[in-house]
């Protein structure tokens, strides 16, 4: 089962449902994603249980991204040991802070989008002028309700200019925080559908004019940090009226100097949750072309 955000045929307006893989069922009543995040986890098992609006074949309906209302995108960075080495290798004159940060008792977390510019599954995203090193950065998303707890899992693509934050740390809102730096999809898993969210293995391929330049294989196992420790420090001093996704951080870094290039078509996979796919544009106009 997955909670899914998509157009509806019936209205032609965005609807959330239930897909079992074979068919989308709307859920009566409910307009957004959001609304699904004030019920605790409990609750929300109980109202998608109840699903009762009409349904539509899986493959007819067009997703969009699981974000929506007031909800945020968050991310936690070098979470990982692979996470960690490619920053210091990027890192022109601060490498330890990354040294640091990875045995620290406080994780580094950093906002990463609102609802609104979100890319969802089969859109697009992009790469800064600015910039001559970017890549993805394939993560699992924590989907989490008004109260912090776990609702669900999705995938989320933190793209990066590695070029500007290697300058220095302190640009990382602009490495990571721009018109189409962000994609979640292309739907959400229960949490209570997926036993070992440690054991989750997620791959990345890049594709360019039909042909592989660069894949790879990891797993949430090599996670140097807990879930729920994650979620805990998000919201420790804020509140998300309508939840929040947390991406947890990557572990597949393509080498230096590989870079996106615009047209590379990017396919992020995560065991039991499921498959993103974007098409890579560069520059600030070319993202607000109409798809």
């Amino acid at each position: 089962m997955h909670i899914v955000r998509f157009v509806s045929p019936l209205t032609d307006a965005p609807a959330v449902g239930v897909d079992d893989g074979e068919q989308v069922v709307e859920l009566a009543g409910v307009t957004t994603v959001a609304e699904l995040l004030r019920l605790p986890v409990e609750g929300l098992r109980e109202r998608l249980a109840g699903v009762d609006g009409p349904g539509h074949p899986s493959a007819s309906v067009r997703r969009l991204a699981p974000v929506d209302g007031l909800m945020e995108v968050w991310a936690a960075g070098v979470t990982y040991r692979r996470s960690r080495e490619a920053r210091v290798l990027e890192s022109e004159r601060a490498a330890d802070v990354y040294e640091l940060v990875y045995d620290a008792e406080r994780p580094e977390l950093f906002f990463k989008s609102v609802a609104w510019k979100v890319s969802g599954d089969g859109g697009r995203i992009a790469v800064r002028s600015d910039s001559e090193i970017d890549v993805p950065e394939p993560e699992l998303g924590l989907v989490l309700n008004t109260a912090g707890e776990i609702a669900g899992y999705t995938v989320v693509d933190d793209v990066s200019s590695r070029t500007i934050e290697g300058v220095n740390p302190l640009y990382l809102p602009q490495a990571k925080i721009y018109l189409g730096a962000c994609a979640v999809g292309p739907a959400i898993r229960p949490v209570w559908e997926v036993s070992d969210p440690y054991a989750l293995d997620i791959t990345l391929t890049i594709a360019r004019g039909g042909e592989t330049v660069w894949d790879g294989k990891a797993s949430t196992s090599g996670l140097h940090r807990r879930l729920d420790e994650l979620a805990g420090y998000l919201f420790r001093a804020d509140s998300f009226p309508d939840g929040a996704v947390l991406a947890t951080g990557t572990s597949l870094v393509p080498d230096l100097p590989f870079t996106l290039q615009d047209g590379d078509a990017v396919t992020i996979g995560i065991a039991e949750v499921g498959t993103l796919t974007t098409t890579v544009v560069r520059g600030l106009e070319a993202m607000r072309r109409p798809v």
